[in-house]
């Protein structure tokens, strides 16, 4: 008989086990993920126009708070919300998108090859 998911004992990460953090082991340098950068990218915009969370929020017809869950990429927003912010920041898909893939681009693990993320969209193909 399978084992049902409320009889697995529950899973332990490594940063849960109480060990100091000078002798937990080190997760190898992972790509950041696109809603990180984005968020960071939006919260750079906001910074440099000198607005609160509010005042942009309300440009772009959104909450307070679902904004600064964006910028700290907790929410995954639609393309609809990023446009809204965007225009509310004086920024398009584009400039957003262009602005992202470059940091992406810049921050790239060590060891990681152009040829393999190619190789990957032409699998999605």
């Amino acid at each position: 008989m399978a084992e049902t998911p409320a009889s697995l004992p529950p899973r332990v990460d490594d940063n849960e086990q109480g060990a100091p953090a000078s002798r937990r082991p080190t997760a190898p340098r992972h790509e950041p993920l696109w809603r990180h950068v984005l968020g960071d990218h939006l919260r750079s915009l906001r910074h440099e126009r000198g607005e609160t969370l509010a005042e942009t929020a309300s440009r772009a017809g959104l909450s307070p708070q679902y904004l600064s869950e964006v910028e700290r990429g907790i929410k995954e927003p639609s393309s609809e919300m990023i446009a809204a912010v965007g225009g509310a920041l004086g920024a398009t898909l584009v400039d957003l998108t262009l602005a992202v893939t470059e940091n992406l681009k810049s921050t790239r693990p060590v060891g990681r090859s152009t040829t393999v993320c190619r190789s990957a969209f032409a699998l999605v193909a």
